[in-house]
């Protein structure tokens, strides 16, 4: 029942962070559109007098919105960590004699699923630890290139984007607010699962990284 709860908790905590994803991409599409302020420009011209192209408290109150949308991002993922971590426990942790009636002796906790057809502990760690995207294209001199990334690489984790819905804005999204700042990856190359850290950032190519994740 705990594993089962755990499960469910996390499900939950997924998809609420991403209803806030899809909130964040929204705000950060409108900030940097064409002719906008983006996440931090000025909000006044070069006379020091407020810029009249944009409407500026509705750019206030988006970048507002979206500095707390961000915190809640951060604690919800950090609950999701912590269940997961305790959803492994749980795994690893002797079977209960109660856990399900008919139990085959020797049996663990790892094999066990929900009696209405959710899926198994096992199952629940593929989705949350699986590639979700693969480096098809890279740039020489690249950010992406500079800080390790190779052709090739699979992708499981991208800062705070892991396999999931609505891949692609979330990579987008996750980039541009970590402009200037690194960003943790874990990637597969050859089967060997490896920690990178790559920062987003302009240069003389296209794009921050450099690159093109295409979805697996």
């Amino acid at each position: 029942m705990v594993a089962m709860d755990l499960k469910s908790e996390i499900k939950k905590l997924m998809d609420k962070r991403s209803v806030l994803e899809a909130e964040m991409n929204a705000i950060i599409e409108r900030l940097c559109q064409p002719g906008g302020p983006g996440l931090s420009g000025n909000l006044v011209d070069s006379e020091g007098f407020p810029r009249s192209d944009i409407d500026i408290p509705v750019v206030r109150a988006d970048r507002n919105r979206l500095a707390g949308l961000r915190n809640d991002h951060t604690d919800i993922t950090e609950k999701i960590s912590q269940n997961i971590e305790l959803l492994h426990a749980a795994r690893l942790a002797p079977k209960c004699s109660t856990a399900v009636a008919g139990d085959v002796a020797g049996s663990n906790m790892h094999d066990i699923s929900s009696s209405n057809g959710g899926v198994s502990i096992s199952e629940m760690d593929v989705d949350v630890s699986r590639p979700f995207a693969m480096v098809d294209e890279i740039t020489e001199e690249s950010p992406a290139a500079e800080d390790g990334l190779q052709l090739g690489d699979q992708i499981v984790k991208f800062g705070n984007v892991e396999y999931g819905d609505n891949l692609l804005p979330r990579l987008a999204s996750e980039a541009q607010m970590n402009q200037g700042h690194p960003v943790p990856m874990v990637v597969m190359r050859q089967g060997t699962s490896i920690n990178l850290t790559v920062t987003p950032r302009t240069w003389q190519g296209r794009g921050l990284l450099g690159c093109n994740f295409r979805i697996l």
